[in-house]
């Protein structure tokens, strides 16, 4: 059995680790209120860039565009999102895994690494790290999206890269954190099928509504037609979704930022409470063999002394 020094002198440790990591849950605690707060404030302007591309899609089924075009020969660019600091559980190494598992040609493979643990993983398992901007993660700003979807896009254009992707975490609740690769250029018309559904149902009904209004105006119908080829002429549908894809590639991108930061904190804060629990766990049976061998010390010394007694006896 352990001497009693040795026992208290381990409690007194693991005490002292328990009141770090109470401390610790206590900063992601907070960390993840203010990521949460973030993604609410950023939600309504990624579903308005989002409405309005279903909205141009679905009125323009046959537009070819640079951005919904496959094109091979290209490499891929894998915008890994992960975390410089650990103790967090599995959250780096989930998310490298999930990478890993995607199915991605190693050879054919540029990895955009933003957090050092993700950055490590990868290139263990043999991923080639384009571009390291790890301090970003820390304090992520909109300009920092924004400086990154136009390198991309400027390789995307000069056909350096074929396909982008972001892997993160998705934050569902404070328990359940989602790895996930998500494709972001080009785009497909499935990624907005169930809009495109329901807004092609209205362009439908709003034709209808056209020819019938068009059967006894015929004047003003052509004065319709007229105006509409005015406006396709200065702002085609082309040069609108050449404006708005960019700004919504720079959404997905700073929402995945905020998405991982609070997965992170999430993740951590678990963590932090699952240690602060085993502490205490630990720091209960230590009492327990502090006390077993402090009452064998007591026993001890009355036996001693009781064997002392009938000595001098």
């Amino acid at each position: 059995m352990p001497s009693m020094r040795s026992i208290k002198r381990r409690k007194e440790s693991v005490t002292s680790t328990q009141q770090i990591t109470k401390a610790m849950k206590l900063v992601s605690t907070v960390k993840l209120q203010k990521a949460r707060a973030k993604v609410e404030a950023n939600s309504a302007y990624f579903e308005a860039l989002y409405k309005t591309i279903c909205s141009i899609l679905a009125k323009t089924l046959d537009l070819d565009n640079r951005f919904l075009q496959e094109s091979g020969g290209g490499k891929k660019v894998v915008i890994a999102m992960s975390s410089n600091r650990g103790l967090a559980g599995g959250y780096n190494s989930n998310l490298v895994k999930k990478i890993d598992a995607f199915g991605f040609d190693k050879e054919n493979t540029l990895i955009y690494g933003l957090g050092r643990k993700g950055i490590e993983g990868l290139r263990r398992r043999g991923y080639h790290v384009e571009w390291d901007e790890s301090d970003i993660i820390n304090e992520p700003l909109y300009n920092d999206c924004i400086a990154i979807t136009k390198d991309l896009m400027k390789r995307f254009d000069e056909g350096e890269i074929s396909e982008i992707y972001v892997a993160y975490t998705d934050f569902q609740n404070t328990v359940t954190h989602v790895p996930t690769v998500r494709k972001l250029l080009p785009l497909s018309r499935a990624d907005f099928e169930n809009d495109l559904e329901e807004l092609l149902g209205e362009s439908e009904a709003d034709k209808s509504l056209q020819m019938n209004y068009g059967m006894s105006n015929s004047g003003i119908e052509h004065d319709m037609v007229l105006f509409g080829a005015v406006m396709d002429h200065y702002h085609p549908e082309v040069k609108i979704l050449n404006e708005i894809i960019p700004k919504y590639i720079t959404n997905i991108i700073y929402g995945a930022f905020l998405e991982a930061i609070a997965s992170e904190n999430a993740a951590r804060m678990q963590a932090m409470d699952s240690a602060t629990e085993n502490a205490q766990d630990m720091i209960s049976s230590l009492e327990l063999q502090y006390n077993r061998a402090r009452q064998g010390s007591i026993t001890q010394e009355l036996t001693e002394i009781v064997a002392g007694a009938e000595a001098l006896t």
